[in-house]
């Protein structure tokens, strides 16, 4: 009797689900992959980091290359940083703007070459090198310039350049106009020794003339740049001398001229000055002479001004100035510049402050004696 009820029971449950249109759940084995998760179909705009939306408002402000190379048949092309050129190659390069700024090798201004011509046309300034030698290797580079009424301005943000190796077997060495050359070594600067090559994979060593033997470099003390040449970070006594580079590539080696390395005694600054009259008291009718004294760096000039006692009454006085490197006994050079006035008969509008005035390009420095009349 139970059972029967129970079945009763179960019937009636499943008729009760039927007429209200749920079905009973049963189970069944779960395909393979069910429970993976499935992507959405719901299509969502992709969000740009923000590291890459700094990159892109950075790059607007960067130098914008306004350098291009004419090639043959009319086609263009941006320059590479380098360029390697047989020597005899004519080239073009222009500069979008339409006013522009130029920088090339300097001894063609010097020789004020034929061979180089620069014109400004209406939205593009061009320069035309022609029968290019191992000398034209270096540097081209242009600039837009930003002019008003009365100057013109480097724009930082549109300039171009590019270094080209005019390359020539039979001068791996940039040729220079002299067989010598003088380098200064300060002590507070960098010191390069020009022996550029032509060949960018030319292996190139650098050599002490006495006692013979080479200078290794080892990127700290010594760097070689094939643009510059071998370059002392730290210039110091111990690396005075003459000394030679050696280029090789495919062939026998090439010598370069010879560098007097001189070390530089006296820093960087304003003229060190002294002043010296050949006697503070004269008596009428003596000459006297008022000399002032500059030491400095040897390729730094130094000028002369004077204030004397006559000038005001236009007295005529003589003033002679020079120059000479000297030897302080241990390798240091210093440049002593000196100018002398000269009274001749001195008389009583001669009596005074003799003011003697040295400049440089870092500053200048006053001095002053007094002459008497006796």
């Amino acid at each position: 009797m139970r059972l029967w009820v129970l079945l009763s029971l179960l019937l009636l449950h499943e008729t009760l689900q039927n007429v209200t249109g749920q079905p009973a759940k049963s189970k069944r084995p779960k395909e393979p992959g069910e429970n993976k998760i499935k992507p959405a179909n719901k299509k969502m705009k992709p969000k740009l980091p923000k590291l890459k939306e700094r990159e892109s408002s950075d790059s607007s402000t960067k130098s914008q290359s306004i350098m291009i190379q004419v090639m043959d048949k009319g086609r263009f092309q941006k320059p590479a940083a380098t360029l390697s050129l047989p020597a005899g190659q004519s080239i073009e390069l222009r500069c979008k703007g339409n006013k522009i700024g130029w920088s090339y090798p300097s001894y063609l201004d010097t020789f004020k070459d034929s061979r180089l011509s620069i014109k400004q046309l209406d939205r593009y300034g061009q320069l035309i090198l022609a029968n290019s030698t191992a000398a034209d290797t270096g540097e081209y580079s242009c600039w837009l310039l930003l002019c008003n009424d009365y100057s013109c301005k480097k724009d930082e943000s549109k300039t171009g350049s590019t270094y080209i190796f005019f390359t020539d077997k039979g001068e791996l060495f940039v040729p220079t106009s002299s067989y010598f050359e003088i380098v200064y070594l300060n002590p507070d600067k960098p010191a390069v020794i020009p022996c550029r090559v032509t060949i960018p994979s030319a292996k190139v060593t650098l050599h002490r003339e006495f006692p013979a033997e080479e200078i290794k470099t080892d990127g700290t003390n010594i760097i070689y740049d094939v643009k510059k040449g071998f370059v002392y970070p730290h210039p110091t006594s111990d690396h005075k001398g003459v000394v030679y580079c050696r280029a090789e590539s495919r062939g026998a080696p090439q010598i370069s001229i010879k560098y007097q390395l001189l070390y530089v005694e006296v820093p960087s600054g304003p003229p060190s000055t002294t002043i010296v009259a050949s006697s503070n008291k004269a008596e009428g009718g003596d000459d006297v002479n008022v000399l002032c004294i500059v030491l400095g760096e040897p390729d730094i000039e130094v000028e002369f001004s004077w204030k004397y006692p006559g000038e005001e009454y236009e007295r005529p006085v003589i003033i002679q100035d020079s120059w000479r490197l000297i030897n302080r006994g241990i390798g240091h050079t210093t440049r002593i510049s000196k100018s002398v006035i000269a009274i001749e008969d001195f008389e009583t509008i001669d009596a005074g402050n003799y003011i003697c005035t040295a400049q440089n390009l870092r500053g200048q420095t006053t001095v002053a004696t007094r002459v008497e009349l006796t």
